[in-house]
């Protein structure tokens, strides 16, 4: 999917001779932490609600320091995943679209986390398996010939290794949602089985298997 797809056309923009406190309106009034800055439709930048707090209600918006052009958007034509590094990285509540530095839509990260959702197929019947070992002992090979083993597929997987304790954890969305006879599998194995989740996928559990993918998505 395309981050064109993906871009809201309800969210303004913001001008540089704009006050601080119509800024600070617009951002409460579209529930956003940052907004884009136009020059005639060319991109120039994102302020943000912290650093418009900081600043007198009568300040334009030119007389501010704004982030890096280059860095904080995306291409029409780019994968949305590049939208959701772009978002993780820079800590946005949203993420300018633009063709050649012209401003073409807006894309929330709340609109990015939801896609992410059907990404990775959270939204069909399932069950989540999360395993943690040494990075030496990672078998793609032999992980799948044991979910095979138990009539099931392995529909989605990513990879993630600990910076803290450089232990690599494996993420599988499998085809079963009851996942009991695989957990055992694996146990037998020897595998470590750091959690595992059936049919009920709540938001706190999305919400960890996005950052597993935005950790794999940065490596």
């Amino acid at each position: 999917m395309l981050t064109r797809q993906l871009i809201s056309n309800s969210i303004p923009y913001l001008h540089k001779e704009d006050k601080v406190y119509q800024a600070l309106q617009l951002m409460n009034d579209y529930h956003v932490t940052h907004l884009p800055i136009v020059e005639e439709e060319r991109y120039l930048g994102i302020i943000s609600e912290e650093q418009l707090l900081h600043s007198d209600d009568e300040n334009r918006l030119d007389e501010l320091p704004m982030t890096d052009p280059g860095g904080t958007a995306v291409e029409a034509n780019d994968h949305f995943l590049k939208a959701i590094q772009v978002a993780v990285q820079n800590k946005l509540s949203m993420v300018p679209v633009v063709e050649s530095r012209q401003m073409v839509g807006i894309v929330t990260y709340n609109d990015l986390l939801r896609n992410t959702s059907s990404f990775m197929s959270l939204n069909d019947p399932g069950a989540l398996i999360v395993l943690e070992m040494e990075n030496r002992a990672y078998s793609f090979t032999e992980i799948n010939r044991i979910v095979e083993s138990n009539d099931a597929q392995i529909t989605q997987l990513n990879t993630f290794t600990d910076p803290e304790t450089g232990l690599t954890q494996v993420t599988l969305r499998v085809s079963k949602t009851e996942v009991s006879a695989i957990v055992a599998t694996f146990q037998r194995y020897e595998y470590n089985i750091k959690y595992y989740f059936g049919e009920e996928l709540y938001q706190n559990e999305l919400r960890g298997n996005f950052d597993n993918l935005m950790h794999y998505l940065n490596i």
